[in-house]
């Protein structure tokens, strides 16, 4: 039985920061973001956007009137959780107007989270084929203005609907994983902003991905000229190099020019997004099918899904023949097309106005489009429209 995606979308705030403005502004070399780390922009979250109304937004361009009768279940994947009880899975339930006779769940280990929920979907597909799974994986990257983290910040949600006889990718049953408690990364809850150690979590980064490639190779007996290009968890996009780098000798001259080439297409919305945490991996995924020009149907892709704290898997995804009629590679460049530039002012008075008090009955300024938003809260509930 194939199962795997069968279609798949991705949403970010409507506005952005240039982050060669942000380098001058805090008196660095611009190159130090752009090719340093590999990034061009990020994301800017307003107060009127969290977790449940990016992932909404991102599923209401795959989840239609059909889909509402087939979703037997929806998985919400994020390490920025809005309630310690109630899972945003139930309210993007409401949101999308999805059954009441659906299972409705909340997954957190850090970036990797989003990962074990697409396993888990599948799972679920193959015990009960005429279902369909909804997984949402929906983050914001928070460090703190004028920190090291600053400028590997981002928000966004990629939703992926995962079924039988998917028209995108079949996800095949060959993960390797490996977990291990590691202080590389953590968000305390009585925090607002994440504490990193950016030079541990890169080593442990790269450590498993070889790690992983390893005890894959020899579960396997797959090699690296298998595999027409890899999508990586990218905080930065320069990270997915720094972990193909310590196996491309493996490939023939011919492939490693190739692997390259569809790295670099993998990279291309995140250098203008930012860090994705959950979503990450499955961003570059969809940029990697949306920017490359010579991925062919029934050809492998390694995706390699990391989560600091620290949590690995390695597996592959093999492309169907309608792959590059289903994915939505138009309107996301549109999307990020149409944002609006903030200055770092105005960047700086966003990132502050989301410190708002529950105890306080809010509503907040919203943006005039047609999406859903946070209205702010009553009587301690958030509200919605």
């Amino acid at each position: 039985m194939n199962i795997g995606i069968d279609k798949i979308a991705f949403y970010t705030p409507e506005y952005v920061l240039d982050l060669v403005t942000l380098a001058k502004a805090r008196g660095d070399e611009p190159d130090k973001y752009t090719i340093g780390i590999g990034q061009d922009e990020q994301a800017v979250i307003p107060n009127y956007e969290d977790v449940v109304t990016m992932g909404a937004n991102a599923a209401r361009q795959i989840v239609n009137d059909q889909e509402r009768q087939t979703i037997d279940m929806v998985v919400f994947a994020t390490e920025s959780g809005i309630d310690n009880s109630k899972s945003s899975a139930i309210y993007v339930q409401k949101l999308l107007q999805l059954s009441e006779f659906v299972r409705t769940i909340e997954l957190k280990q850090a970036c990797y989270a989003g990962t074990y929920g697409l396993m888990q979907a599948r799972d679920y597909v193959a015990a009960h084929p005429d279902k369909r799974v909804l997984v949402i994986d929906s983050d914001i990257a928070r460090y703190g203005l004028a920190t090291a983290g600053e400028v590997t910040q981002g928000a966004g949600a990629v939703a992926m609907i995962v079924a039988t006889n998917p028209r995108i990718t079949i996800i095949n049953d060959d993960s390797v994983y490996m977990s291990r408690e590691v202080a590389d990364f953590w968000r305390p809850v009585d925090r607002t902003e994440a504490l990193v150690d950016g030079h541990l979590s890169t080593e442990v980064y790269k450590e498993m991905f070889l790690t992983l490639w390893q005890r894959y190779k020899n579960q396997t007996t797959h090699v690296l000229n298998d595999f027409a290009g890899f999508a990586f968890h990218l905080p930065y996009t320069k990270m997915g190099k720094k972990a193909l780098d310590q196996i491309m000798s493996e490939a023939d001259e011919s492939h490693q020019k190739r692997l390259v080439t569809n790295l670099i297409a993998s990279q291309q919305f995140s250098r203008h997004v930012g860090n994705l945490y959950t979503g990450s991996v499955y961003l570059s995924f969809l940029s990697l099918l949306s920017h490359s020009k010579d991925l062919n149907p029934g050809e492998k892709i390694a995706i390699f899904s990391y989560g600091s704290g620290a949590e690995a898997e390695l597996y592959s995804m093999t492309l169907q023949p309608d792959f590059r009629s289903s994915i939505p590679a138009e309107s996301v460049e549109k999307q990020l097309s149409e944002r609006q530039h903030v200055s770092v002012d105005q960047y700086e008075k966003i990132f502050q106005s989301q410190l708002l008090d529950s105890h306080v009955n809010v509503i907040i300024p919203t943006s005039q489009k047609h999406q859903f938003q946070f209205l702010g809260w009553q009587d301690g509930e958030r509200q919605y429209r």
